[in-house]
């Protein structure tokens, strides 16, 4: 198998070039172009329809990142744009709330199990950083037992540029599955620990988890119960995927609060702290949460009618049935491929790790995502992949497609 022509990316390199003039580093964070495969990567996008991204240089792809996960249907969706412009023509921005403000709240106290109450925020690092303070308003203590990514907040930062080494002190991190490293934690900690920030499943990408261990939540129920502190499930990823409530409804085990985001409107930024009555009435008097966007009601709308969508047509059960149609040939494609890879992840986030057996494995993943986006696949290196409502029959053949033939230049150019 032949490597696959270059892309021409002419203007997305130079718009890329004019970014970093006026702006730190052109864009921000994981869509820096090191985060993929530089040169080969388009940075700007200017549109997308059902499932396909176009960029500047008029190159179309399947997008399996969709958006890094906010893409639950598909680009452009006419009942959602209808909706927004509707509400856009009455206003959507006051110094008070709308009425959609509870109807939204109430539709989301009855599919997640654990919201009683709901604070409705913009991003996932806006809702995690909510379900923080509570749970420290709650308990008057300060510490955080964290496993995974749960945004980009003093509180847990991956890198300490910026951030005060008494803030990073008080956030401690555990691995996921396994209950006695957090008994230790909490041991070495006691009475100290506010809460426990969990992603309840998909999380860390590189092992092959196609659900919670079991008794592993359950273990951290116990556990968060006996030491006291706040269970914080946090589901920005997991919320309307895994289950219309989230994983926690999925896998039977509720936390005290979780944060909902992402999936929860197609696209539009909109996030949720949810949670039990006895610990999110502490904002009532005693913590702090303002923000002059929060009541904008746009994303209210958008988030109503996605909504309305994934109950009508059945949405994740559909994911999940192309997803793991799609999980089956994907393992069937690597263990026929002699290319060192671990196939990881759930039915609608799949994921592909190129496993550290000899010094290669980062040319590997590199020539293979290379090989990807040439052949019109938009998908992450360090990111799992989503798979959307609008993932077609025929996108996720094609998409295998090239993730086969990928495979076949690797393994003819890396040989493990």
């Amino acid at each position: 198998m032949q490597s696959k022509p270059k892309l021409s990316l002419e203007k997305s390199l130079a718009l890329f070039e004019e970014a970093k003039e006026i702006s730190p580093g052109g864009v921000l964070g994981i869509r820096r172009p090191y985060n993929f495969v530089e040169g080969e990567y388009p940075i700007f996008i200017t549109h997308g329809r059902g499932s396909h991204i176009f960029d500047v240089d008029g190159n179309e792809y399947i997008d399996m990142l969709c958006a890094y996960g906010p893409i639950i249907l598909g680009y452009d969706e006419p009942e959602i744009n209808q909706a927004v412009i509707a509400q856009m023509e009455k206003g959507f921005c006051f110094s008070l709330v709308q009425p959609v403000q509870n109807e939204l709240i109430k539709r989301l106290t009855k599919l997640i199990p654990s919201a009683e109450m709901a604070i409705l925020v913009k991003t996932g690092s806006d809702a995690t950083g909510v379900a923080v303070r509570i749970a420290r308003g709650n308990s008057g203590k300060d510490k955080i037992l964290r496993c995974g990514y749960h945004g980009w907040m003093d509180w847990c930062v991956e890198v300490p540029g910026g951030v005060p080494k008494a803030v990073r002190e008080l956030t401690l991190e555990f691995p996921y599955g396994d209950l006695d490293a957090l008994e230790k934690l909490l041991q070495e900690n006691r009475d100290e620990v506010a809460g426990i920030v969990i992603t309840p499943v998909g999380h860390p990408l590189a092992k092959p988890v196609s659900a919670p261990p079991e008794g592993y939540l359950e273990g951290v129920r116990k556990l968060a119960d006996k030491y006291e502190a706040v269970l914080i499930f946090d589901e920005i990823r997991s919320g309307f995927r895994v289950s219309m409530g989230g994983a926690q409804e999925r896998y039977g085990v509720t936390p005290d609060l979780s944060t909902f985001g992402k999936a929860l409107a197609n696209g539009y930024p909109i996030s949720a702290c949810v949670g039990k009555k006895e610990y999110m009435k502490v904002v009532e008097h005693d913590v702090f949460i303002s923000s002059t966007f929060f009541p904008n009601s746009l994303e209210m709308v958008a988030a109503m009618k996605c909504l309305d969508i994934l109950e009508r047509d059945r949405v994740i059960e559909r994911i999940w049935e192309n997803g793991e149609l799609f999980l089956a040939k994907l393992q069937e494609m690597v263990s026929s491929s002699a290319v060192p890879a671990t196939v990881s992840g759930i039915p609608p986030m799949p994921f592909l790790t190129f496993d550290k057996v000899d010094d290669c494995y980062k040319e590997r993943r590199t020539r293979f995502y290379t090989e990807a986006i040439r052949g019109g696949l938009f998908i992450q290196p360090y990111h799992h992949w989503y798979i959307s409502y609008r993932h077609t029959e025929e996108d996720l053949a094609k998409a295998l497609q090239v993730i086969e033939e990928a495979l076949q230049v690797v393994s003819k150019e890396y040989p493990a």
